[in-house]
């Protein structure tokens, strides 16, 4: 059986001096790890957008997956390489650029294997992707952890600051799953060992600091955001941020190097910038808004990924994202599969490669809703892409294609895990049906012109219901709640409008901690919710499209360096454990150093 790792070695890449070069980059401009894949510095980023016309922004998503996930990275690897082959036909359809997450090493060694895509659409060399890459999820937990250390260095001589030990926030963090983390005391060992008390790990792809890193515009605006995280509280109830201790300089020089983007390619040589990578159903799940831009200022065409299901990572990705950054997408496509819609349609876990039609069409509730969500609530055009596994049939795939367009919605196979981008061909040309064609402009959605202030990408106007470029005035960016709503009533807002929930369920404590952020200065604050991704609500066996539903809201989390409240809802964890049979099982080394097993 030839595996994902097979075709990835067995493809010939190009050097990435010339990827760069089709970007329009030289030489000198980039950064080189290897022969392979490359840092760009922000320097070029901002010489590039100076002198470019951003690129379209297509925005893809899923419905609520199965437990295996329904090949999200590998259907926006598809799409690129499927855009970049209808332009060889077609040369004024323009280049297409990815903007990817990295993969946390957690999934990898648990229970997805490796995430680079797959078959013949991935992004390369995906041992490197998948491992360790460029460095920057060292360099984030680093940053993250040096915060800690010195909170507890600056309490251990002195505490000037007065912190209460008992209101301690931020969380050493690391980059594996290690359910024995969850939970740890420390401070053991004496005098000279801290104060003890208990804490808690994350897995560094949940940490404030990933969140901050991946919203970023620049060296200066990452200083400030790390040092407008807050730690801890002190006795007074008072917040004692990054700044207060002191850490935010050595932070930033931690992370000097990895802020800047990184350049890979596709199997088929579709340029990749693949940067940060937070959770999307533990935080804001997107790639950094820097290699996003990096896309938009180099490419005609950006395919970017949100996590999971469009409730999670849709819904983070335009209310959270882009409307901190001023952008938005001209279209979106939402992968399904018809395992995932056997499985929302009843279908046990282990009975979804049978052939079902009817449970392919009971499942749609749960496609249709997404699909609905981001048409009524966001303005956005849908463009639903059946991710064809060898088990479909095309009994299957025809009624599943029928029902959506019967609805208005368009619907298309795709063939790209076996057939690269010459099988996303039906996808690419659907895509760029669903932005009006090709030609000058972006017209897309966009929330605002950037503005110049001496920092890479600032956005302009990026609130409320934004005019959008002339190039398509009708279009707008709409967001699902307004930031000037108390911090509650956008909880609800999110829960109701986008989960179909009847309400929330909030505890007395969480209610006062949401009062304390809005009285410390963060009522304003967008919400990023931290659920389950197997259902619309916060039951993870609830499918399909349940309604009427409680959101039962167990936290909350201040970040305050990304700007945002995390809402802990449901049973959700945000230190992961692996599996009883974990992927790292399968994962060796050969003997001439081949990784084998990835996936």
């Amino acid at each position: 059986m030839t595996t994902d790792m097979d075709i990835a070695l067995s493809a010939e890449l190009d050097p990435i001096v010339d990827v760069a070069a089709g970007l329009g980059l030289d030489a000198q401009d980039i950064i080189p790890h290897g022969w392979t894949k490359a840092k760009v510095p922000i320097e070029v980023l901002d010489r590039a957008a100076a002198n470019a016309t951003d690129g379209r922004l297509i925005l893809v998503t899923a419905m609520s997956p199965t437990p295996a996930g329904e090949g999200k990275t590998t259907t926006s690897i598809g799409l690129a390489d499927g855009l970049n082959e209808l332009a060889r036909s077609r040369p004024e359809v323009g280049r297409a650029v990815l903007a990817l997450r990295e993969p946390s090493m957690g999934p990898v060694f648990g229970m997805k294997g490796g995430a680079a895509g797959g078959g013949h659409a991935q992004v390369v060399p995906m041992e490197d992707i998948n491992l360790h890459f460029t460095g920057d999820f060292a360099a984030i937990a680093a940053a993250n952890n040096l915060a800690a250390t010195m909170l507890d260095n600056h309490i251990h001589f002195g505490n000037e600051l007065d912190v209460d030990h008992r209101r301690i926030h931020i969380r050493r963090v690391v980059d594996l799953n290690d359910r024995a983390l969850r939970g740890v005391v420390v401070g053991l060992g004496g005098i000279n060992g801290g104060v003890p008390r208990e804490d808690a790990f994350d897995i560094v792809v949940a940490s404030e600091v990933m969140a901050v890193f991946c919203l970023a515009t620049s060296l200066t605006d990452l200083k400030e955001r790390l040092g407008r995280i807050v730690l801890a509280h002190s006795r007074a109830r008072e917040p004692i941020t990054v700044g207060d201790i002191g850490a935010a300089g050595a932070m930033t020089a931690l992370l000097r190097n990895a802020l800047a983007p990184n350049l890979v390619q596709s199997l088929e040589h579709s340029p990749a910038f693949i940067h940060g990578g937070p959770f999307a159903n533990i935080a804001h799940g997107c790639n950094s808004l820097l290699a996003t831009k990096a896309g938009l200022a180099l490419g005609d065409w950006v395919v970017t990924e949100a996590g999971f299901g469009a409730d999670l990572g849709a819904e983070k990705f335009l209310d959270i994202k882009c409307r901190t950054a001023g952008i938005w997408p001209s279209a979106v496509v939402v992968v399904a599969t018809l395992r995932a819609l056997k499985y929302h349609g009843g279908v046990d876990v282990a009975d979804v490669e049978t052939p079902n039609v009817s449970a392919v069409l009971e499942g749609m509730s749960n496609l249709e809703l997404h699909c609905r969500n981001l048409r009524e609530i966001y303005g956005l055009t849908p463009v639903v892409c059946f991710n064809r596994f060898p088990t479909d049939t095309d009994e299957e795939m025809t009624a599943a294609i029928d029902h959506l367009q019967g609805l208005g919605t368009a619907a298309v196979e795709s063939t790209h895990w076996a057939d690269g981008g010459r099988g996303a061909l039906a996808l690419a040309e659907a895509v760029v049906e669903a932005v009006g064609g090709v030609g000058s402009g972006r017209g897309d959605g966009t929330a605002g012109p950037a503005v110049d202030d001496g920092s890479f990408f600032v956005a302009g106007t990026a609130s409320g219901d934004a005019e959008a470029p002339a190039a398509d005035p009708a279009s707008r960016a709409r967001y699902s709640y307004e930031l000037d709503r108390p911090l509650e009533e956008k909880i609800r807002t999110i829960a109701q409008r986008i989960y179909q929930a009847a309400d929330v369920d909030l505890p007395a404590k969480v209610k006062r901690k949401l009062r304390q952020f809005t009285e410390e200065g963060y009522g304003d604050a967008p919400i990023c919710v931290a659920k389950t991704q197997y259902s619309l609500s916060t039951d993870g066996s609830l499918r399909g499209a349940p309604t009427d539903h409680i959101i039962e809201v167990k936290d909350v989390r201040l970040s305050a360096g990304a700007g945002f409240v995390v809402v802990i809802a449901g049973d959700i964890m945000t230190m992961p454990g692996l599996p009883r049979e974990p992927s790292a099982l399968k994962i060796d080394v050969t003997e001439d150093g081949n990784i084998t097993g990835l996936f």
